[in-house]
């Protein structure tokens, strides 16, 4: 639509973007602390949720916003698709904090705290990315190189897990040993699922860039 192009521009999908991943930077943090056995622990748990609940709420916004508004700084699929995928990036990173707490795992596993460490990374990188896309043309070799970055993390973790996995049941020769191993396993694999969550959203943000860079 030609008149389109002469109406001015709501920017609030900007705010609301850094505003949904700055709160995947803090789920992913407060994961790391429970993954870890850091001091806080509980606290993180219940953290975990409460951020997870601010993440929907940004998410409910940013379609309400969508919805009333006529002109959009975006396209208006790359717009539902980003509040869609850092959406379900918190979501998965909840899911494992959540399962790690309900099987009572204790201590540390060093596969775990790597891959939660790289989600952490991951979300860091994503969220520096997000003022930019106010001017795509002029930042986007800042955008795509943050958005290899996270692909190559995403690349990191899948060599982690397999790593792990490969030697998850070496020396066990327990019976509840063996069960905590796999219980292990399973909050790696929800981990790793994370960290693919957030090279969607990376794929999202590489659209963008080649639209409109």
């Amino acid at each position: 639509m030609v008149l389109a192009r002469f109406l001015p521009r709501d920017e609030q999908f900007f705010d609301q973007f850094q505003e949904s991943a700055d709160n995947a930077s803090e789920v992913t943090k407060a994961l790391l602390d429970v993954v870890a056995h850091g001091p806080d622990r509980e606290r993180n748990v219940h953290l975990l949720r409460d951020l997870e609940h601010r993440g929907d709420e940004i998410t409910h916004r940013i379609f309400g916003a969508l919805n009333s508004t006529f002109v959009t700084p975006l396209d208006r699929d790359d717009i539902r698709d980003l509040a869609v995928k850092l959406d379900d990036l918190v979501d998965d990173a909840e899911e494992a904090g959540k399962r790690l707490v309900l099987y009572r795992l204790k201590g540390e596993n060093e596969a775990a705290t790597l891959l939660a460490r790289i989600l952490h990374e991951q979300t860091l990188m994503l969220a520096k990315a997000m003022p930019l896309l106010a001017n795509v043309s002029k930042h986007g070799g800042e955008i795509r190189r943050l958005v290899l970055e996270t692909h190559r993390l995403e690349n990191e973790a899948d060599d982690t897990l397999n790593q792990a996995l490969a030697v998850l049941y070496d020396g066990v020769t327990e019976v509840q040993d063996l069960i905590s191993q796999m219980r292990w396993g399973e909050v790696c694999g929800l981990l790793e699922d994370a960290t693919d969550r957030a090279e969607d959203v990376a794929d999202v943000l590489e659209g963008i860039y080649f639209k409109n860079g």
